[in-house]
């Protein structure tokens, strides 16, 4: 346990460097001038002009070496100053707080519906294998997940918003603007949780293990239970680990899809406005939130693993 939460501690500071690093590089290649974006973010696209930029350039010595800044963001970062804004001057901790809250609990929200969706699906299709719940679940699961996040938020606005009109299309404030984005989201992670609880079920039942159980006498449900979830629930909790990809990257298009105010939001309005301060703070705080998840994930399995010598 102390040697993977001391491994977890060095991938932090690891990624906390390489974020620093690729966003200052991926930042400065990008075309433009920074300063003008900045001034345009600042004062308006039709109030921004020359002298504008180039005052917001002396200002924040955007004609400074490129290595010189980020030395210098890495110095702030250890002593956990992330920096202000540069167009709102904001402290970016701050916004960075209060962007993580919402997407946390929008994550948080996919992940618990895609966990009561996906592997209790996979574990009735998987104790009949080649029934119709498993053809079609099959199919079901392939498609969802081979579509686009934005395309099925598209089509779930298209149906439950416009349609239906059950629905708001985008938003925040109620629990009712939290729906759509959260059903997409959990949508893609139960597409892929399904058939790992499918597979691992199918597995489970085929064990020495599982058949001794029922040659004892013990009925099917006493067995499914005693030796068949905590074995079905490690790869579940396990291929979650690798979800958290696909939920990261999910969380941005998502919460821009629907204006969710979130990080993922932040973080494409901080590229567009060259803020370059909230770009690094966000894609800090996104990078350790993976870490931070699979930190859990890797608990989780510590203790409902079986195999485990003291299980």
């Amino acid at each position: 346990m102390i040697r993977l939460l001391g491994f977890r501690l060095f991938q932090a500071l690891m990624v906390a460097l390489l974020v620093g690093a690729l966003t200052f590089l991926l930042m400065s290649l990008l075309p433009g001038d920074a300063a003008y974006r900045i001034a345009a973010g600042r004062y308006g696209y039709d109030m921004v002009n020359g002298a504008a930029a180039e005052a917001v350039r002396a200002e924040l010595q955007l004609d400074q070496p490129v290595l010189w800044r980020f030395v210098g963001w890495m110095g702030d970062v250890l002593t956990f100053d992330l920096g202000t804004s540069l167009v709102s001057g904001t402290p970016v901790a701050e916004v960075v707080r209060h962007e993580l809250g919402s997407s946390v609990r929008l994550a948080l929200g996919a992940v618990l519906l895609s966990l009561l969706i996906g592997p209790p699906l996979g574990v009735l299709a998987g104790l009949r294998p080649g029934g119709w719940l498993d053809k079609g679940l099959l199919l079901l699961s392939t498609a969802t997940r081979a579509v686009p996040h934005f395309v099925l938020g598209v089509v779930l606005v298209l149906v439950f918003a416009v349609s239906l009109a059950l629905l708001p299309s985008a938003g925040h404030g109620t629990w009712a603007h939290s729906v759509l984005p959260t059903l997409t989201l959990a949508l893609g992670l139960a597409a892929v949780s399904s058939r790992v609880a499918r597979d691992a079920t199918l597995k489970v039942a085929a064990s020495p293990f599982y058949a001794f159980g029922r040659l004892k006498g013990l009925s099917g449900a006493r067995v499914f239970q005693r030796h068949g979830l905590r074995n079905i629930g490690v790869p579940v909790v396990t291929y979650l680990g690798v979800q958290l990809v696909y939920l990261i990257e999910g969380v941005v298009v998502v919460e821009t899809l629907f204006a969710w105010p979130g990080i993922g939001h932040g973080l494409v309005h901080a590229i567009v406005q060259r803020d370059l301060p909230m770009v690094q703070g966000t894609a800090l705080a996104m990078g350790l939130m993976f870490v931070l998840l699979n930190t859990a994930v890797d608990l989780a399995n510590h203790f409902i693993d079986p195999r485990r010598k003291d299980a």
